[in-house]
């Protein structure tokens, strides 16, 4: 089989024969050609799509008898039919696999880091560096890719001998066997590699690293290149221009609008925590102490709230046990507590009886139930 995608990566449309299909088992056909154009998904770049005559082209799969074409309609064997390469996909995939290399290149020159993984998703394109990266370093290393795009360097394609690979230094994920295929970048990269590439490295445009984690001991970091680095970043400006508009403050500005907004925040929770405190003080001195059990509803109290209530309330003396509930007609929260009896058995039986969930300490439970407010009433007065 001819592959045109390495003889001539640029072709958008070609024609060839069709040789076999057949129908898989998922109802989708599998066909091989005398010649393709299509790239098959390997070495993390996914496959090309397009379509073949009146077939629409899904996945494009090597495998031991050739390249195969996953297709939505069947066609017959011996005719001829034109290929036509979705390259929006394709062109985008060349950019981020070439932008890649450089990346790898570079990290790995400066760094000696190798590149242990390579995906190349929808939106951002990750790679798997086997060693730590500081910020300075991956930003460092960044811009060093971007001017070596923007000298528009011409990227090699080339297929050494055994002997003179031997004497090459070159990247590479695993061994290797058979025929071998270099992709260098002159000052940048060399790396074994069956993908498709840029011819140069100024049809990459852009290269944006969008962020950096920990990950098995090394670092992933993820990046876009060329159209893909377009459209991120006209998302993103379309977000930071929205932040700033309701902000009132200038785009570049946002990051220290939203640290005081931050700060506001915090204090308006600090000072609301203090008021509800206090309104919770005065509802449970509001309630007499006994040695009996107290059930209370209140509205809307948040966890929280609720588990504070419930500790005033029996730390009060209100109630030997308490049960305070807050929710919403037949499902509720509920916190249980006492200073002198053990929550643990007693929520079990009222989940139990009360379609209930939660647990807790011997000093408190908590949880939910999913019941009417006379049925809880009833079980707390049976079971407390």
């Amino acid at each position: 089989m001819e592959k045109l995608y390495y003889d001539r990566p640029y072709v958008k449309t070609f024609e060839g024969e069709v040789l076999n299909c057949s129908q898989g088992k998922d109802g989708l056909f599998q066909v091989l050609l005398d010649r393709t154009a299509f790239y098959p998904e390997g070495g993390g770049q996914p496959a090309d799509m397009g379509s073949l005559g009146e077939a629409a082209v899904l996945d494009v799969r090597e495998r031991p008898e050739g390249i195969v074409h996953i297709i939505d309609k069947p066609l017959k064997a011996g005719s001829r039919v034109m290929g036509i390469i979705d390259w929006e996909r394709r062109f985008c995939h060349m950019q981020n696999h070439s932008g890649e290399h450089l990346l790898s290149g570079i990290v790995h020159k400066h760094y000696g880091l190798d590149n242990v993984g390579f995906h190349m998703g929808r939106d951002e394109v990750t790679v798997d560096f086997n060693g730590t990266l500081t910020q300075e370093q991956i930003e460092a290393a960044e811009m060093e890719v971007n001017e070596l795009i923007w000298n528009n360097i011409p990227v090699l394609e080339s297929y050494p001998s055994k002997e003179e690979l031997s004497h090459m230094d070159y990247r590479s994920k695993k061994e290797l066997t058979g025929q071998v295929r270099l992709i260098e970048f002159p000052r940048g990269d060399v790396c074994a590699c069956c993908g498709t590439h840029v011819m140069t490295s100024g049809e990459i445009g852009i290269l944006k690293v969008t962020g950096m984690i920990h990950y098995k001991g090394g670092v992933r970091v993820s990046m876009v290149c060329g159209r893909m680095a377009f459209e991120d970043y006209h998302k993103k400006q379309k977000a930071v221009s929205g932040i700033s508009v309701l902000l009132s403050a200038k785009p570049d500005k946002v990051l220290e609008a939203v640290d005081r907004l931050k700060e506001e925040g915090f204090k308006k929770d600090g000072r609301i925590g203090l008021l509800s405190k206090e309104l919770l003080e005065r509802k449970a001195g509001d309630y007499p102490e006994w040695d009996g059990p107290l059930l209370v509803f209140d509205r809307d109290l948040p966890p929280v709230q609720l588990r504070q209530f419930c500790t005033l309330l029996y730390e009060g003396k209100k109630g030997s046990v308490v049960l305070a509930c807050s929710g919403e007609e037949g499902s509720c929260q509920y916190a249980l507590g006492s200073s002198s009896k053990d929550m643990r058995e007693l929520s079990k039986v009222l989940n139990r009886r009360l379609n209930g969930r939660g647990g807790g300490s011997a000093m408190m439970a908590q949880g939910t139930f999913q019941a009417l407010p006379k049925d809880i009433r009833r079980a707390f007065e049976e079971e407390a």
